[in-house]
């Protein structure tokens, strides 16, 4: 277990073997500046090193998610220094997709308050998110007269449907953490007062599973949705072979053995033992 780390913008905070990575400025809804993309980086590096962490939450202080990018900070004020803009755009990215969609331990955004556009690409990019059902949700750049910035625009793509990523996105319209849920941009919503309750449900049944069957899980489901049947075969064939042999914690033969022999374990209603007595 490593100490917790202090950055400038973002905090974090452990409940069990689950890691709380927040964003923390909250007297501006946490809207992203260039010193928080590079806290953020930081912080997902120390949480993919520290030896406690098995799941990682991604959230905002102060009632909200993020409301998107600072304006001022990100835009105004790197608009004369070429080389500051270039170093938080590349964190940007680098945290809000590269780092977070390819993590190997599981992610979950929770959202409340506001979430809004440079916002939606880090909770897509979490393997799961679930929200608050009066969380507010908007891709407003159109009104700015801009397009989503960053890969916003593809993002959504990935997990809204075509007609509410054109519609959202091009009249600007605000849709709640309950309309989320529905149109499952979210995994699901819940009342405000049941959000860290019901993410601490998901992360706990996560911390109980093989970290390595988790993350070859996550890479195969995110590697073979753009394959072809046969690739996707191959793929994963491999990619099953190469757990057995990756897996230090030998999940595989303990959950055999704890159903077939010790007559403990019941797939469907439950987890195996990841310590045996």
């Amino acid at each position: 277990m490593s100490d917790i780390i202090t950055l400038e913008t973002v905090k974090i905070e452990r409940d069990g073997a689950t890691s709380f990575i927040i964003l923390n400025r909250p007297e501006k809804r946490n809207a992203m500046s260039p010193q928080l993309h590079l806290d953020m980086c930081e912080a997902l590096d120390w949480a993919e090193e520290d030896e406690q962490t098995r799941v990682v939450v991604i959230t905002g202080a102060g009632g909200h998610f993020c409301a998107g990018q600072d304006l001022k900070l990100y835009f105004r004020e790197t608009e004369n220094n070429p080389k500051a803009r270039t170093r938080a755009r590349r964190a940007a990215h680098e945290w809000r997709w590269n780092k977070l969609s390819m993590f190997p331990k599981p992610t979950i955004a929770m959202v409340h308050g506001y979430c809004f556009g440079g916002g939606f690409t880090p909770v897509i990019a979490c393997d799961f998110a679930i929200a608050a059902e009066d969380a507010s949700f908007g891709l407003s750049e159109v009104n700015w007269g801009i397009i989503p910035g960053g890969l916003v625009a593809w993002a959504v793509t990935e997990v809204m449907g075509y007609r509410d990523a054109i519609y959202y996105s091009v009249t600007g319209e605000r849709f709640s953490g309950k309309e989320a849920g529905a149109m499952k941009f979210v995994n699901k919503s819940v009342p405000n007062d049941k959000l860290r309750e019901t993410v601490m449900e998901l992360a706990r049944n996560l911390e109980a599973k093989s970290p390595a069957a988790v993350r070859y899980t996550k890479e195969a489901l995110r590697s073979v949705r753009r394959m072809t049947k046969d690739q996707a075969l191959d793929y994963l064939n491999c990619k099953s072979d190469a757990l057995k042999h990756q897996d230090p914690e030998g999940g595989r033969e303990k959950a055999m053995k704890q159903f077939l022999d010790d007559k403990v374990f019941k797939p469907g209603l439950g987890t195996f033992k990841r310590e045996e007595a």
